[in-house]
């Protein structure tokens, strides 16, 4: 945690990510920005846990989390990319509890089925990796992804202010099919969220957060002043 004062700024790491993907972003907010880095069950210092690890599994953590700790809503919502569809699960579940979103090259929600039947060679270099170095954890948020993401079609987005933030470049084997994907998928983001379009980040791959830290701090800083 740092900073003082509201919203606070929630951040939500992405697959096999701990606290530290956010330490630039946090260290570069003014302190009147108040910021939390959530460490998931199974992440850090906090334990595993068995049974659901879909988005609104993990977005039903995160709310009772902030609660135990004291945290008030709204809250800005910030998640890095399969955090950033578990942003995007909370934002859906509980409106009245986000007061912004800034998403950094989020995971769509239709990404993992696309991905199967777009690029079916990544998609399997993906399976492999699942069994060969994915922790427990990981392989249940995997596994889990799309569980519940039908119901969460059927609710209303939040009318809070929004960015979305996406890589500036791609890099093999990430380029070809993932890159044609990702970019369709980038064009469906208005519809789920109310923003005018994803934001292109110049020279920042997948880890916006790191790579340009000032990029995403500018978003949220947008954000909070809305």
């Amino acid at each position: 945690m740092a900073g003082t004062g509201r919203p606070l700024v929630v951040f939500q790491s992405g697959l096999g990510d701990g606290l530290g993907v956010w330490s630039a972003v946090q260290a570069g907010l003014p302190a009147a920005i108040t910021s939390f880095a959530f460490s998931r069950a199974g992440y850090g210092r906090s334990a595993p846990r068995e049974g659901d690890h879909s988005p609104c599994a993990a977005a039903a953590q995160l709310r009772a989390a902030l609660r135990e700790a004291g945290f008030t809503p709204p809250y800005l919502l910030v998640g890095h990319s399969l955090g950033g569809l578990y942003q995007f699960a909370f934002a859906r579940l509980y409106p009245a509890e986000v007061a912004g979103i800034v998403l950094v090259e989020p995971t769509h929600p239709q990404q993992w089925p696309r991905l199967q039947h777009e690029a079916p060679a990544l998609a399997a270099v993906v399976r492999t990796a699942r069994l060969a170095v994915f922790s427990p954890t990981m392989r249940r948020e995997f596994d889990d992804q799309q569980s519940c993401l039908d119901a969460l079609g059927t609710l209303p987005a939040p009318q809070v202010p929004t960015r979305v933030l996406v890589r500036g470049r791609f890099v093999p084997p990430e380029a070809g099919a993932f890159e044609r994907l990702s970019r369709a998928l980038w064009r469906d983001w208005p519809h789920l969220l109310h923003t005018p379009g994803v934001e292109p980040v110049a020279g920042a791959g997948h880890y916006i957060q790191k790579d340009r830290p000032d990029a995403v701090v500018a978003a949220i800083r947008a954000v909070a002043a809305r």
